[in-house]
């Protein structure tokens, strides 16, 4: 029977008949680590799912995110048949291209494909370089949305969504750990996370579910925890299984997170895997020794990684580094003194974020400590997109490249983009001051959003 079975982090595996056809960004977490050893999965993939995944007939991967694509995990599917979203820049493609282990296609943007009988597949790309699957099982429809949110495509979402009777929306859900976390002021005080006051992720979830026109939801992409003695801090903020359904609607149907899922009838069966309990690491474990300093060929990476990165230097007037217990500045603009963001972690993790360009993975590992000067967040000024999502990922690294990368998204959204460009950055802006999740008047104007949209 066609069914699919959802296992993992964010890991989708879709069957046709009893073949495994599909498998979405699989992570052996509890076996393989990311984001520098910081994170293991929540519950063990049961050995049954494993052997699914690699005898998969297709593999396919949102983003490049080390919970999502692995570097550890991925060496197991080699030979492969790999799907990938058609992401401006074509990083993900052009790495996995060095290797010459994959068979690669890059699926059309907003195009359907079919897998087999009775599963196809439609594509859609983000400009924050995420990618969303839209899987049409046996006339059911799952929209994974796995990080990427409805950016740029909810409307377009909403469209598809009307063929379908049953649609399953399967989302990033929680707290909201899953970012740069480890904050402080220029004062040196910790500045408390919005994960900290997040209660009510079934609300969250069920107004989402209604922006897509889904009337299922699946809790997906949130099934992680923090290993590494410098990071276990956050394991605080991690949402439990229990809160996912708190706040659902009435007329949203539940669905426990780790099922299997009939697709001609649409009864579920829950998988209940092993929940782990974190084995803390040393940082060292992994690499990381805190008194290890910067060498000479550091500091000319790190000023070269941030040289080239011009569309940042407008914004900002300084990055300094603190490591092995010394500074090292790198000065972008003159004429902002007073804004700038100090990290401070250990060498050798910098220097393969440095090195590889993957600065993100250090936000979201949640050991680096983060200071603010000047700003109050690393989404003032757009830091962290245009670093890591345009930069880093897209290629767009000037104020050119940038322009011509966002005309592509635009291109791709169509007249649309203006609009939920400008819903998304207001929702950016008022997620900054309204940092208690669960008030009432964040409440109401994360509803009306989801509305508006």
């Amino acid at each position: 029977m066609p069914s699919i079975s959802t296992i993992g982090n964010a890991t989708l595996i879709a069957y046709d008949e009893v073949a495994p056809i599909l498998s979405t960004d699989p992570w052996f977490g509890d076996e393989d680590h990311a984001y520098f050893g910081s994170w293991t999965l929540s519950h063990r993939i049961p050995d049954k799912y494993k052997k699914d995944i690699l005898d998969s007939k297709y593999i396919w991967f949102s983003h490049g995110h080390p919970d999502h694509l692995n570097p550890l995990s991925i060496k197991r599917l080699e030979g492969k048949n790999l799907l990938l979203p058609d992401h401006v820049g074509s990083r993900i493609y052009r790495d996995l291209t060095k290797q010459k282990k994959f068979s690669i296609d890059i699926l059309p943007d907003r195009t359907w494909v079919q897998l087999s009988k009775k599963i196809r597949v439609m594509c859609i790309t983000t400009i924050m370089q995420d990618g969303i699957l839209l899987l049409d099982v046996a006339g059911r429809l799952f929209i994974n949305l796995n990080d990427a949110g409805t950016r740029g495509a909810t409307k377009f979402i909403q469209q598809e969504s009307k063929s379908f009777q049953n649609v399953y929306l399967l989302s990033l859900s929680g707290y909201g750990d899953a970012d740069m976390i480890n904050c402080y002021d220029d004062d040196g005080v910790f500045i408390i996370p919005p994960a900290k006051n997040n209660t009510r992720v079934g609300e969250q979830l069920s107004i989402s579910a209604k922006s897509v026109n889904a009337n299922h939801v699946i809790p997906f992409s949130s099934h992680h925890q923090y290993q590494r003695s410098d990071s276990i801090w956050a394991q605080e903020y991690v949402t439990p299984m229990h809160a996912y359904d708190v706040g659902m609607h009435k007329d949203i149907n539940f669905i426990p997170p780790f099922v299997d899922i009939d697709c001609n009838s649409g009864a579920y069966n829950e998988i209940k895997p092993l929940e782990l309990s974190p084995i803390i690491m040393h940082p060292e474990d992994f690499g990381d020794d805190w008194s290890d300093e910067l060498i000479e060929e550091d500091r000319l990476s790190i000023k070269k990684y941030f040289s080239e990165k011009e569309i940042i230097h407008k914004r900002f007037g300084f990055i300094e580094f603190l490591v092995g217990g010394k500074n090292y500045t790198v000065n972008l603009n003159k004429r902002l003194p007073g804004r700038g963001i100090r990290f401070e972690l250990p060498r050798s993790s910098l220097m393969k974020a440095i090195n590889f360009e993957i600065f993100d993975d250090l936000l979201i590992g949640n050991f680096m400590r983060t200071t603010f000067f000047g700003i109050n967040s690393l989404y003032d000024y757009d830091f962290n997109p245009l670093l890591t999502k345009y930069a880093d990922n897209g290629g767009a690294k000037t104020e050119q490249e940038v322009l011509q990368y966002i005309s592509e998204y635009k291109k791709r959204v169509g007249r649309r983009f203006i609009f939920e460009t400008f819903l998304d950055k207001s929702a950016s802006i008022l997620n900054r001051f309204l940092t208690n999740r669960n008030s009432r008047s964040r409440r109401l104007l994360k509803s009306l959003y989801y509305k508006i949209k």
